[in-house]
């Protein structure tokens, strides 16, 4: 009796769990989402296999990293901060530099990277089709062996799950709740919308857009990431990157392309004089031209509210 009990009050447990917390570890996947996940975890996707998707994207950090870039098989150096996995189903292009338009696409592509997990996709494959569990758990949700479309659509529908929506902000703004969040956040999220000029390239449901912005983080010399100019071969396009998803943010430092800056507050005082930080930006968008003149106090707002978009499920007790 006491066994049963604990039984359910373990599953009990993990039903209360995100669900990339709570997966059995022998489980076969009969959906695309527990296949992605069971795949987005496992390290047979990597070369020397000691590298896995959640390896640079981390559950506990929104799904991003650490440092400020990640370390992949062999301990190779990437080149650019790694963003969150999360609350891509609004976006249209992805990667700092907008190189894949598809969550599919994007999937396959840290795969294939020598610095990342350097296992050409077709060798992916081969490996999956040699595994008794993966040839089972394909067949299971594609009628059909592991192929290089369906190891995107698993990896992306696993992605595609990660949308939060239950933060603080949410409770506030989308319930009514206006003891969710402090008069702190209040006043942040007006500054965010009003005199801060944020929301002009931060806005809809996940703080994001669609848009590549040049904020002053490319002089040429020592900042000479060229961004989106690399992909589209156009000179105007010079230093400007993907502008993400606000979400978690509070959980993803470090910050920007390069992960330059290791806090909010960091990032808080380079929007408020660009200048002081690169003096010899190349350029640099309109919307960044001007300090903002921000106060102490509505430094601290600001913080404020970017922390109440962080999800409850990543703060849930593990």
């Amino acid at each position: 009796m006491k066994k049963a009990i604990l039984v359910l009050t373990i599953l009990a447990g993990l039903a209360a769990l995100p669900h990339w917390r709570c997966q059995p570890a022998n489980a076969l996947p009969d959906t695309a989402i527990a296949l992605g996940r069971q795949l987005f975890f496992d390290s047979i996707l990597s070369s020397n296999r000691q590298i896995s998707c959640a390896s640079c994207h981390k559950p506990e950090f929104a799904f991003a990293d650490t440092s400020a870039v990640s370390l992949g098989v062999f301990d190779r150096k990437g080149t650019r901060n790694t963003p969150s996995a999360m609350n891509l189903t609004n976006a249209v292009s992805f990667f700092w530099d907008g190189r894949a338009k598809t969550l599919e696409e994007q999937a396959l592509i840290p795969i294939n990277n020598p610095d990342e997990m350097n296992l050409p996709v077709d060798s992916a494959v081969h490996r999956l089709r040699s595994n008794e569990f993966y040839t089972k758990a394909f067949q299971l949700v594609y009628q059909q062996q592991p192929s290089a479309q369906t190891l995107a659509k698993a990896l992306a529908a696993f992605q595609s799950s990660l949308e939060t929506n239950d933060t603080p902000f949410d409770e506030w703004k989308t319930n009514g709740n206006e003891a969710a969040v402090s008069e702190s956040v209040k006043r942040g999220f007006a500054l965010f919308n009003g005199s801060a000029n944020c929301v002009r390239c931060h806005f809809g449901p996940d703080f994001s857009n669609t848009e590549f912005r040049n904020i002053g983080l490319f002089n040429g010399a020592a900042l000479n990431d060229s961004g989106r100019a690399a992909i589209s071969k156009e000179p105007q396009e010079s230093g400007k990157f993907k502008i993400g998803p606000l979400r978690n943010i509070a959980l993803t430092a470090p910050y920007m392309h390069n992960g330059m800056f290791r806090t909010l507050r960091e990032v808080i005082d380079y929007y408020d004089n660009p200048d002081r930080f690169v003096p010899d930006a190349v350029n640099r968008d309109s919307l960044v031209s001007k300090p903002l003149n921000l106060t102490e106090q509505d430094k601290r707002d600001l913080e404020e509210f970017l922390r109440s978009l962080t999800s409850k499920q990543l703060t849930a007790k593990k």
